[in-house]
């Protein structure tokens, strides 16, 4: 790292407040964490172009880095009387009609993205403040645990387990904000937040459909033709459920308000879609009872599609 700060801003020496503030402007925008997720060779170099910007963005400061009284990091240096001389004959303490007080409020209002990274000086120490950049993740999770909700732990690169909330709902793609527990801010600025990416892992018969849950659910022939009740397992567990008689494959049924949960404390419903299913062995008295009874009772099941 250079500790010339004109270098690292790429100015000359003799260059005025305004022609400062503007290297530095041009850097951060190119160099900020916010434009540069994960990029650590850019954040590195965003810090030292803003210590460097610290010390020449201020003219009282400028001066005395000038004089040889502190070095860039704003610290004192021993002082040389002759090196003292030689910068007041330069004329290092000359004024400047450029500058600001105000920091990097003169930087313009219509410049929006670039005025959403930095804050103000602050007017206690007058140092340069920048919120941390936010870190992002991704995490996958079970489909009921994305309905139902749960609490799990998320581990950073870089430190300790924290606890994450899954709220109930949670959709395929939704991010989550972990406030505060991304990139440590610079000159006491806030730190950035984990934005933390979900991922919902598919489930076995469930199919999720906005806040709507759909599903096959198989029932047997005599369930079908007879009626009555069955057992339907649904995400916050099993209801029953009562069949009509002649219920024929294809048919849907309606689960009022046991889908995903919405905000504010409704839910989607599920539908079930009914599928009769033949014994897994063929049953002699099955066959038997179907070839006495399809003769008197002859069905045209394909008519509608032309056959």
């Amino acid at each position: 790292m250079s500790t010339d700060p004109y270098e690292l801003l790429g100015v000359k020496k003799d260059a005025s407040q305004k022609d400062i503030q503007s290297a530095f402007r041009k850097l951060a925008k190119k160099l900020h964490p916010d434009l540069n997720p994960g990029d650590k060779k850019a954040e590195e170099r965003f810090k030292e172009i803003s210590s460097a910007y610290e010390i020449l963005g201020d003219e009282d400061k400028r001066k005395r880095f000038d004089r040889g009284e502190i070095d860039m990091t704003g610290a004192e240096k021993p002082q040389r009387n002759y090196y003292r001389d030689y910068a007041n004959a330069a004329g290092a303490g000359a004024g400047n009609p450029y500058h600001n007080s105000s920091g990097f409020a003169d930087f313009g209002d219509s410049d929006d993205i670039f005025s959403n990274f930095f804050s103000q000086r602050t007017r206690q120490g007058g140092g340069f403040r920048a919120q941390g950049s936010d870190r992002r993740f991704s995490m996958e999770v079970d489909f009921l645990d994305a309905v139902n909700g749960t609490k799990t732990q998320i581990r950073l690169p870089d430190g300790p387990a924290i606890d994450l909330q899954i709220p109930p709902g949670t959709r395929d793609g939704q991010t989550l904000r972990l406030k505060g527990k991304g990139e440590p801010g610079i000159g006491g600025a806030a730190a950035g937040d984990a934005l933390v990416e979900i991922r919902v892992r598919p489930h076995a018969f469930y199919i999720r459909d906005g806040d709507d849950i759909r599903f096959d659910l198989p029932i047997s022939i005599s369930e079908a033709v007879l009626g009555g009740k069955v057992r339907v397992p649904t995400p916050s567990g099993p209801v029953n459920v009562t069949l009509a008689p002649n219920s024929n494959t294809g048919k849907v049924l309606r689960l009022k308000g046991k889908g995903a949960p919405k905000r504010g404390g409704a839910a989607g419903d599920i539908y079930v879609s009914l599928k009769i299913v033949l014994p897994d062995a063929p049953d002699q008295k099955l066959t038997e009872f179907m070839e006495s009874w399809a003769p008197e009772h002859p069905q045209e099941p394909r008519k509608s599609m032309g056959e």
